[in-house]
Parts: structure tokens; C-alpha cells; sequence
């Protein structure tokens, strides 16, 4: 089989390795298992970025299990704990680069429509309101509008020197136990983050990183088709959304139901399913003429057999 620069060793069927090429398969890998399967399989693929390609990682993580041996840094964000994730300060800094992309930050968040979202932008680049603190204080129809949802831990969230994002990092997300304001971290730190290349971006659990608004406006940010960019996601929840997202799938162990449903959802005929123990993968991808699943021991577990 033919593979570019950016393929990584996946499976071990009987004819042999079975890889992942982003190139030819798609940016967006999906791994899909219970426990702490995709997980492993995530740290086998990303320690291949990071010492064959030389690739920064980037790994969003909403459990608090993911090995943190190949970071240069870890990052955690805790509910009640300043993080200094407030977006129009991170724009004044120069940490959000487009400075209407902030704003649409705080548009997405607290809702507001185009009209108010265009005049906190006139006020943010006269150099009116240079935070979401002064925007609610304003006194101006946005301000009333960002009342209406804004909370105490939504502020702590927001205070602090506005946070730098290394080059490899794993940003750790399971201390924030508002699924809400996990969306928010997300969605300001997907802002961020976007337009670094070189880069593998890992989000683990991708279900419940993108099941807010602002989670799921963040999605599309680090999954979307970008040259020298990878994104392995990896979750428990086959929900609608992550079956939808473009890019191959890897279904791991699962009760029979969802892998049924994993299949039937990427167009696999019957014919070609089988069921996937422990252990094991069912690799999915699209080419422009068919539907492609190969089967293979998982190589994570150490199956590569030399």
C-alpha cells in the first residue's frame, strides 16, 4: 500500500502492518473504545509523531489519565483557579492573533447577536472595553446580555495573565467539573491554537470536548483539513457528532450495539464487519471508490512482532 511521509504504524493484520495516513485517509483519526483503550492507542500514535516526524504535540484531556511523559509541559485548568483564559486579553497580547475572532468568543459564549457582537468589537479595537470583566461592566446592551449567563466561575476562569500554550504540551482539563466551562477553556484554547503547523492535536474525551456550544464551535477549529496538521481523537461516546466528523475511524472493543452502530454510520456493508474483541481494531477509511476496513491486533499493546 502506498503511504506519505505522515503515515504511522496502527494494526498488525495477517498481511501485515496496517497504518494511518493522513495524507491519503484524512487529517482526523477517530478512535472509538471503552475504558482506557483509546487512550493507549493515542499515546502510541502521538510518541510516533513527536520522535519520527518531529511533530509537536498538543493534547486536550477532560479525564486526568493521560500520561504526561512526553510533554514539556502540563497544563491544568481548575474550576475555581485563575487560568487566564479570557480572550480579549489574550488578543491584546497577541495570543489570539485575529482580534474578531475574540470577540466572537465571547458572541458564542454568552450568545449575543450580530449587532451587539459588532459594537463590542468597535469598543475592543478603540481600546473601550479590553476585557470580558469591562465588557460586562460597560453598561452597554452587550454588557446586559453577558449578565444574563455570566458567573462568578465564568470570571475566575477569565482572570489572570493570559496563558501561553507551548509547543508540546497537554493541556488537562478534568478539573473543571462544569461541563460548560470546559467547553469555554476549549473553545478560547482552539482559538489560540489554530493556526500552528508541525502540530499533532490530540482530544481526549472528543465527545465531551465538543457537547457544548462552545465545545462544538471549537471542533471544526483543530479537526478541519490543514497542511502539516494531524488531529487524534479518541473517546468513549460514539455520539452523532463524532461519527460525522470527517476522517477515517478505529473502533476498538465495545459493546456489540455501538459497533454496529460505528458501521452502520461509516457505510461499512455488512459483509465486511466482524465483531472486535479486546485487543483489536476495525481501521475505516474512505477512498473515492470504496469504503476500505482491515482488521488487525492493536500495536500499542506491543504487537508489532520484531
Amino acid at each position: 500500500m502506498r503511504t506519505s511521509k505522515l503515515a504511522v504504524k496502527l494494526l498488525k493484520s495477517e498481511s501485515g502492518i496496517v497504518y494511518y495516513d493522513p495524507i491519503y485517509h484524512g487529517r482526523t483519526l477517530k478512535i472509538i473504545g471503552i475504558d482506557n483503550d483509546p487512550i493507549e492507542v493515542m499515546e502510541y500514535l502521538l510518541r510516533q509523531y513527536k520522535e519520527e516526524k518531529k511533530y509537536s504535540i498538543i493534547v486536550f484531556d477532560t479525564s486526568g489519565e493521560f500520561p504526561t511523559t512526553m510533554f514539556e509541559k502540563v497544563v491544568r485548568i481548575e474550576e475555581g483557579r485563575p487560568a487566564g483564559l479570557d480572550p480579549l486579553k489574550m488578543a491584546k497580547m497577541g495570543i489570539i492573533n485575529d482580534p474578531y475572532s475574540a470577540v466572537t468568543i465571547v458572541q458564542t459564549i454568552y450568545e449575543l447577536d450580530r449587532a451587539l457582537t459588532d459594537k463590542l468589537y468597535a469598543d475592543f479595537i478603540a481600546g473601550k472595553v479590553n476585557s470580558i470583566e469591562e465588557a460586562l461592566k460597560a453598561k452597554k446592551e452587550y454588557s446586559e446580555v453577558i449578565a444574563e449567563s455570566y458567573t462568578d466561575l465564568d470570571g475566575i476562569l477569565f482572570s489572570g495573565d493570559p496563558i501561553v500554550i507551548p509547543d508540546t504540551a497537554l493541556i488537562d482539563l478534568s478539573g473543571l467539573k462544569s461541563i460548560t466551562l470546559t467547553g469555554i477553556a476549549f473553545l478560547v484554547l482552539a482559538v489560540a491554537l489554530e493556526n500552528r503547523r508541525n502540530i499533532v492535536f490530540g482530544l481526549h474525551d472528543f465527545a465531551v470536548l465538543g457537547f457544548t456550544p462552545a465545545g462544538s464551535a471549537a471542533v471544526p477549529l483543530l479537526t478541519r483539513p490543514a497542511r502539516r496538521r494531524v488531529a487524534i481523537v479518541g473517546t468513549k461516546y460514539a455520539l452523532d457528532f463524532v461519527l460525522s466528523t470527517p476522517g477515517p475511524t478505529l473502533v476498538l472493543y465495545n459493546d456489540p450495539e455501538v459497533q454496529s452502530m460505528i458501521y452502520e454510520s461509516q457505510g461499512v456493508p455488512s459483509g465486511f464487519r466482524s465483531f472486535v474483541y479486546k485487543g483489536e481494531g476495525a481501521y475505516i477509511w474512505r477512498s473515492p471508490e470504496a469504503v476500505n476496513v482491515e482488521f488487525g491486533k492493536l500495536l500499542s499493546r506491543g504487537g508489532e512482532g520484531s
